[in-house]
């Protein structure tokens, strides 16, 4: 995680959740996490682009968030 926190530094947030929090709990049922640690790649909509179950590479990741696209807003999409 630090070396993924360290890449992505000014490009995208790295968010780090206790799952026996209850903010955890929710994230466990809203992403279907089955294992620990599990990563979870969103867009900028918050869509999951990518899910991570295990200890990936960090050039995985890496790569997943740099391409997860911006949230464009349906209004202004066309």
């Amino acid at each position: 995680m630090d070396r993924i926190e360290r890449e992505l530094s000014g490009e995208a947030e790295v968010i780090r959740v206790n799952v026996l929090s209850p903010v955890g709990r929710e994230a466990i049922n809203r992403y279907g996490v089955r294992g620990l640690p599990t990563l979870v790649v969103l867009d900028g909509c918050g869509e999951v682009v990518a899910l991570y179950a295990g200890i990936p590479r960090a050039s995985r990741v890496v790569e997943s968030a740099r391409a997860a696209p911006a949230c464009v807003p349906a209004d202004q999409g066309s």
